[in-house]
């Protein structure tokens, strides 16, 4: 696909007095064939997110912008996608996504669009004991998607935690392996909630948080923590999901959990997915 154009002569009472630019994507394709989802991937740019401490955070995002292309099309627009997200400027968030989705559809004739803004995002966090400040980056994404059936948005947070063994504790005469953890939340919400809401839910239920700098007082205290806290995999997921069915602004969720085994040379995984009944 892409932008490939060609000029072509336009012939008017004899002679030729102008040129126009033929639309190669606009052409009828013979095979009959639908795309699912076509566009561009990976593009960066500047955005501003919402900040529950500062109020708003300045970081930059990679989006994926899809559309759907009917089997009788030759191409889509790929222009039209940048245009629509750099006609937003900065001030994109979730609640943009409504509106550039729409946006996708009307300007590429469409049916069907899907939109993912991936970028790091940075809680001031303090130490246990010495509460010293450090940053510590979480990578989240913001998804949506848009058919005949409505508009979705979805949040997505990968939390880096601590996860120590309990068949390890219970066997061994002196400590127990640990690792660091993946635990990866993609929610939708009936209404707004923080990242950071998001964020102390996953860390409360993981053998112990993990943090951007430590103190000696705060190294002692967080690998004690994490002794009297021991989770397997399969208890993180099913912790963070007790936790996410006990919020109400939740209507549907997915959590997985991955253990980078400090004593293995595989990961350790474990995922739980559901749609939360909605009242009557």
């Amino acid at each position: 696909m892409g932008n490939r154009q060609r000029l072509r002569p336009v012939q008017r009472g004899g002679r030729v007095n102008a040129c126009i630019i033929e639309d190669i994507q606009g052409r009828a394709d013979s095979r009959r064939i639908a795309i699912d989802k076509v566009g561009i991937k990976d593009i960066l740019h500047p955005v501003r997110v919402k900040d529950k401490s500062c109020g708003e955070q300045h970081t930059v995002a990679r989006f994926d912008m899809y559309v759907n292309l009917p089997h009788d099309f030759k191409g889509t627009h790929m222009s039209r996608f940048v245009e629509i997200l750099n006609s937003h400027d900065r001030e994109i968030s979730i609640a943009s996504f409504p509106v550039m989705l729409q946006e996708m559809l009307s300007r590429l004739e469409a049916e069907s669009g899907y939109i993912e803004m991936r970028f790091p995002y940075f809680v001031d966090k303090a130490a246990p004991v010495s509460g010293v400040r450090s940053l510590l980056d979480y990578q989240v994404s913001f998804i949506g998607e848009i058919d005949n059936t409505g508009c979705r948005i979805k949040v997505k947070i990968v939390v880096p935690v601590t996860s120590l063994c309990p068949c390890s504790k219970e066997i061994s005469e002196r400590g127990a392996h640990n690792q660091r953890s993946h635990v990866t939340i993609t929610v939708s919400a009936s209404e707004f909630i923080w990242i950071e809401e998001l964020i102390t839910l996953v860390e409360a239920e993981a053998s112990s948080p993990i943090y951007g700098l430590l103190k000696r007082p705060d190294e002692k205290y967080v690998t004690e923590y994490a002794y009297d806290h021991p989770k397997f995999v399969e208890d993180m997921v099913r912790d963070v999901a007790a936790m996410l069915d006990a919020e109400i602004r939740i209507t549907a969720y997915m959590v997985e959990s991955e253990n980078f085994e400090s004593i293995h040379n595989h990961s350790a995984y474990a995922r739980i997915e559901r749609i939360k009944p909605q009242p009557a």
